[in-house]
């Protein structure tokens, strides 16, 4: 392993995930003190009010939000390399005018139909303007360009620092909302400043790095023309969002699942074992977003970008073997504090869940070399193949052993994932002369 430090491009997917990672924790500390303040000062009611209408805004962003950042990266950082300005300017282009469309299609849709939804997210009519007023983020919230630009320029540590100002804000304003007793109007211009300015010094450091480069007119958004002159650009396009999709849908529609199989008290304990292990795999989302980049920079027709997934999935499936060991050793002990000796009953569910910990991480480079390689389509058929499988395994198995059955679909969804996106890279990788990056 010593001598994969020797690769500059394996020791930037770390540098970068390092980045990330580091001011991620110190952002989820400074977002624990905004939560304090927040229940301190508002009654309970009020508090989920505050959450409801923070979070309505936050899904409404993400069910309309594309991945742009992956196609800025797709045919950005090839093209700079060979030199190509106007195919990078034309990808970002093409990214602003999706984020532009979706973002104010999001915000109409979500003002439109939040007075008839209102009620049965818990939040009352007489906080409904205020609500309303909240969903003028989502064209903020939806907008991918700045970090795919960011990260196109290798700029992880601009990125890093920007991941900051929105926690510290909101813990900031919640403080002041808390001490000079604001109240429930308080906390919401808190978290609204927050969510804006971060977003806003986003775009901001975007701009900066792109005038830097007099690519400044990469700007100014198109749709139609712009993808005519990129390849297969619709295609990557709604692949990878209907992908994406895919895989965020699978805890919600699980714990439903498991809730009408089972009963809400299975429900809970499901929600917890799955959340928990979200939460320890977050270490090769950040891998992830280290690792897109770098491949979209070398040739597919080397050994380069594949050497790299095998190492980088192998140091993840390392990781994920020591979580695995620490949940072993402390969680039951995590779950008995974090949530009540009452919900112990999730640890054994919790210990058969984790095996898919490891799958998945050391999984996480399949589906990124299959976009190196353009081959988006068999990626996403790869994805709705598993949830299908999935979503029909935990149905029969929840019926037939209960959270036990639950937990072991979980498991066998993750196994048939990595298969499923094993075999095509396998392939591509036999096939790669045919992936040579253009001159």
């Amino acid at each position: 392993m010593r001598h994969w430090f020797k690769d500059g491009v394996f020791r930037a997917v770390l540098r970068n995930a390092g980045y990330l990672g580091s001011t991620k924790l110190i952002g989820a500390g400074l977002g624990l003190i905004a939560l304090v303040c927040a229940g301190r000062g508002l009654d309970p009611v009020l508090f989920g009010v505050l959450t409801l209408v923070h979070t309505y805004a936050t899904g409404a962003g993400a069910i309309v939000k594309f991945q742009s950042w992956q196609l800025i990266l797709r045919y950005g950082a090839p093209a700079l390399l060979r030199g190509d300005e106007r195919t990078a300017t034309d990808s970002i282009r093409l990214a602003v005018g999706l984020d532009i469309s979706s973002g104010i299609v999001g915000m109409a849709a979500a003002m439109a139909v939040l007075p008839f939804v209102a009620a049965d997210f818990g939040i009352d009519r007489g906080h409904l303007a205020l609500a309303m007023i909240y969903c003028t983020l989502v064209p903020t919230m939806a907008a991918a360009t700045p970090t795919g630009v960011l990260r196109l320029i290798d700029g992880f540590d601009l990125i890093a620092g920007q991941q900051l100002v929105t926690p510290l804000l909101r813990g900031t304003g919640a403080a002041i909302a808390f001490f000079a007793h604001l109240g429930f109007p308080g906390f919401v211009v808190a978290w609204y400043v927050a969510d804006l300015a971060g977003d806003l010094i986003l775009w901001g450091l975007a701009v900066r790095e792109l005038r830097r480069r007099g690519l400044l007119g990469a700007l100014r958004p198109g749709l139609l023309g712009t993808a005519r002159r990129l390849p297969q650009a619709w295609s990557f396009v709604w692949t990878t969002n209907i992908a994406t999709s895919l895989g965020a849908g699978w805890g919600p529609v699980s714990n439903l699942v498991v809730g009408g199989v089972l009963g809400p008290a299975a429900a809970g304990l499901y929600k917890i074992a799955s959340t928990l292990l979200d939460s320890a795999g977050k270490p090769a989302d950040l891998l992830t977003k280290g690792f897109y980049p770098e491949i979209m920079r070398l040739d597919p027709a080397s050994r380069q970008p594949w050497r790299l997934g095998l190492r980088t999935g192998a140091l993840a499936g390392a990781l994920g073997l020591v979580i695995v060991l620490l949940i072993l050793l402390g969680g039951r002990p995590l779950i008995g504090l974090a949530f009540g000796h009452k919900y112990l009953a999730a640890y054994p569910l919790l210990s058969l869940m984790m095996v898919a910990l490891m799958v998945s991480m050391a999984s996480f480079p399949l589906q990124s070399l299959l976009y190196m390689v353009g081959r988006q389509r068999i990626a996403l058929a790869a994805q709705a193949a598993a949830t299908a499988l999935f979503l029909g395994l935990l149905t029969v198995l929840a019926h037939l052993f209960g959270l036990e059955g639950a937990g072991g679909a979980y498991v066998l969804g993750n196994v048939a994932l990595a298969l499923f996106m094993l075999v095509p890279v396998l392939a591509s990788y036999r096939h790669r002369a045919r992936y040579a990056m253009a001159a």
